[in-house]
């Protein structure tokens, strides 16, 4: 496995069961350095926790923060019970300030690491998170543009005549709007990746997981004036398979396509609605959902989603959903006639 870095730290920092259980989740289940990263996070912080509850150990204090955790075994996680999970939990969220989405990821790196040592190791004779139900997490609604927006915003870069960029942005933006793309996806695809009638594109999601996607007139004509101008503009675009280019030549980074849509958000007067280019992958699907009618499971298909709950959240009903309902209704004309 690659080596991985966490902020500033090298994996060869954590304890060998600690590295096992990540080369387990990198090679073998192919989840990205990112993901993995994140619940080492998790997990040092635990085993800080663990060490400075036995040596007695300030958890607020400088010290915590520096405690060398490479020598925790898997005969230190047997002795891990359920209550010395509640107990960390409750640490985090009152003496960290972690939200509930926090402790929801924390809890979820112990499940999988614990599972793992359990289920798949059999280091441990049980698994002391077995039995935590999860904090509850607040449903909210996801962000996006209406229809009139998504205009909005499309014609914003159109007409950003002084935009070298322009026409790349505009293919971007596009494909944003109407595949549902997460921007890693996007800034992924290859040139490789493309059917040469343009009709669909293989994307690489989370896991590695490779998806089609199909796409419409709007798609193709976008690609199609990219795509012309990416072959007669520089030569040295012609070397590279990488779709979406820098004005450096090089594969354009999720940074810069941050930074392009926030633009652009901008200048379609929109910049004020806490809207990122996440938020456009949320636009495209709750348009497919609710304007085209997109069955549940096909939309499901079309965002690489693993599960159905998690692409439920876009059945939301609009508010224009709800008041044409309410006029719809057949006693919604059935009124007292008035003096």
């Amino acid at each position: 496995m690659a080596v991985l870095t966490l902020h500033g730290s090298e994996i060869e920092l954590f304890p060998a069961v600690a590295i096992d259980y990540a080369t387990q989740k990198s090679v073998i289940e192919g989840k990205s350095d990112k993901t993995v990263c994140e619940y080492l996070s998790d997990l040092r912080m635990f085993f800080r926790y663990l060490i400075a509850t036995e040596k007695r150990i300030d958890p607020n204090s400088k010290e915590f923060s520096e405690i060398d955790v490479r020598g925790i075994t898997a005969a230190d996680m047997e002795r891990v019970t359920t209550e010395t999970i509640y107990r960390f939990l409750f640490y985090v969220d009152q003496q960290r300030g972690n939200g509930t989405a926090a402790k929801m990821r924390k809890l979820s790196a112990l499940r999988s690491f614990f599972k793992y040592l359990y289920a798949k190791k059999h280091l441990i004779s049980h698994d002391p998170t077995a039995d935590i139900d999860g904090p509850k997490k607040r449903t909210t609604l996801p962000k996006f543009l209406n229809l009139e927006e998504s205009r909005r915003l499309l014609a914003a870069v159109e007409n950003d005549l002084e935009s070298k960029s322009r026409v790349r942005d505009y293919a971007i933006i596009t494909l944003f709007l109407n595949c549902g793309m997460r921007v890693s996806e996007l800034v992924g695809i290859n040139l490789t990746d493309i059917d040469p009638e343009l009709t669909s594109l293989r994307v690489t999601g989370k896991g590695a997981k490779q998806r089609m996607i199909y796409l419409n007139d709007a798609c193709r004509t976008a690609l199609r004036s990219y795509l012309r101008e990416r072959m007669e503009e520089d030569p040295r675009k012609q070397n590279t398979d990488a779709l979406f280019l820098s004005s450096r030549v090089q594969r354009i980074s999720v940074k810069t396509v941050q930074w392009m849509v926030y633009r652009y958000l901008n200048a379609a007067g929109l910049s004020n609605r806490g809207l990122s280019v996440h938020k456009l992958r949320h636009t495209a699907a709750t348009l497919m959902y609710q304007t085209g009618k997109v069955d549940i499971r096909v939309l499901k298909d079309i965002l690489g989603h693993e599960q159905l709950n998690t692409t439920q959240i876009y059945t939301h009903v609009s508010d224009e959903g709800m008041k044409q309902a309410m006029e719809s209704n057949p006693l919604s004309d059935v009124k007292h006639d008035e003096d």
